[in-house]
């Protein structure tokens, strides 16, 4: 999945980290229930492949630990544990507990459309209709002589489907070098109150007109607030009580408990300074022991490896799970249909387009064609976070698979640089009878 070089920059928006107070539940979530590799259609032999990779990883020191879980037909056919939450820590669980950075925005999609169910907007609804400060959005032309920008009027308001797919104009602040993004750095993952927040993008020109480029940006941040706009709640409490507690993720939230501190993994950040991992600190690292003032729906959350998979079987069931019913089935199918325009695909800009056999849907990048995007099934849709977790989940071969690391800039070690391209290989190479 080449498009997780996209995702790994994403930690930044975790300065905006945070999330609403809300009782966290003490029981662990029920397990999904196991099942042979072979009753699933898989070797076992494969899957021991799976597993010595990972776990070789883990002893030539390119990870202190990993956890990845394989789910066909609603069983568990592979939940494995290698490693250490630390390198000098306890050994990793099944309940050890990650930041998933921007496998958040997943999360933060389907609140959004719970409430688009509930015809508190539409696609073709403008952004502005929710935020009215993005009411007259300017467009990026150049840089002037005394460092301010030269823009022209956008040709139209962006859309919530532009916002839900990364072509509506934002940006995000992730390259350091672009004029754009080091404001977007300053003032907007800067912001300290909603008002900062909404005020700063405002006034920052977008990258492009809406709907001509896929451009990785603040959009799930700004959708989350809209969540919050909608409801009047926070997005924390509001995804506890529609997505969380019923769907008995009893480990997710944007913030952790005392008690549950010892779960957390250590995190760290691939130096190209040293050539080795560090202990990772500074700004991609803050305070989660306490509910912040602002959630991140772009990425704030934490979770384990046992509550995503619930919900990851809710949207491969089509929105529903042991009887709670999320999402209906058509707006599942929406969510993982590409909603680019003919435009980007028809472009050769990376990491989307016809030419790569990849789209975006709603907060979902997805598989089109398999030749090309392979070797997920097409109608994959999936997405990961900035610390190396990553997921996929393909609805034609009735499957989900999880993977779990806690490493910032993993693609600085060559030899996990690919660790979620490599774990597809090696789950569709053992996938012997997809017809089972």
């Amino acid at each position: 999945m080449a498009i997780r070089k996209w995702v790994a920059a994403s930690a930044v928006a975790l300065l905006l980290a945070g999330g609403a107070p809300g009782a966290w539940a003490e029981t662990k979530a029920p397990a999904i229930a196991a099942a042979s590799p072979e009753s699933a259609g898989f070797s076992a032999e494969g899957l021991r492949k799976l597993d010595t990779h990972m776990q070789g990883l883990v002893e030539k020191g390119h990870l202190p630990g990993v956890t990845t879980m394989l789910v066909r037909h609603g069983k568990v056919v592979n939940f494995e544990v290698h490693g250490k939450k630390g390198f000098d820590g306890p050994p990793m669980t099944k309940d050890t507990i990650f930041r998933i950075y921007s496998q958040t925005k997943p999360v933060t999609g389907v609140a959004m459309m719970i409430l688009f169910e509930e015809g508190k907007w539409t696609l073709d609804d403008p952004v502005s209709k929710f935020i009215p400060e993005f009411a007259n959005l300017r467009v990026f032309k150049s840089v002037n002589a005394d460092g301010s920008f030269e823009t022209v009027p956008a040709e139209r308001p962006p859309t919530m489907r532009e916002l839900m797919s990364h072509s509506a104009g934002f940006a995000y602040g992730l390259v350091p070098d672009n004029p754009l993004d080091k404001a977007y750095a300053d003032k907007v993952l800067g912001a300290r109150s909603r008002d900062d927040f909404v005020k700063a993008i405002a006034e920052i020109p977008l990258v492009d007109q809406p709907g001509k480029r896929w451009k990785y940006s603040i959009a799930v941040d700004i959708q989350g607030l809209i969540v919050e706009k909608l409801t009047g709640m926070s997005l924390g409490d509001f995804m506890k009580q529609r997505i969380f507690d019923p769907l008995k993720m009893k480990d997710t939230g944007f913030w952790l408990p005392a008690e549950k501190a010892d779960r957390l993994a250590s995190l760290y950040l691939w130096s190209p300074k040293v050539n080795k991992l560090v202990p990772a600190d500074g700004f991609m690292v803050l305070d989660i022991s306490k509910p912040p003032v602002m959630a991140s729906g772009g990425g704030g959350l934490v979770s384990t490896n046992a509550d995503y998979a619930r919900f990851a079987q809710m949207l491969l069931n089509g929105g529903e799970l042991e009887g709670a019913r999320i999402l209906k089935p058509e707006t599942v199918k929406l969510m993982r249909t590409n909603a680019l325009s003919d435009t980007i695909m028809n472009s050769s800009e990376p990491p989307f387009n016809t030419a790569r056999g990849r789209g975006f849907g709603l907060d979902f990048a997805v598989v089109l064609d398999s030749a090309k995007a392979g070797p997920q099934g097409e109608g994959t849709f999936s997405w990961g976070g900035a610390a190396g977790t990553w997921f996929w989940i393909d609805p034609k071969n009735d499957l989900f698979f999880l993977g779990m690391i806690h490493i910032l800039n993993k693609g600085g070690d060559p030899a996990i640089k690919d660790i979620d391209d490599d774990s597809a290989k090696l789950v569709y190479d053992a996938l012997i009878d997809p017809k089972k």
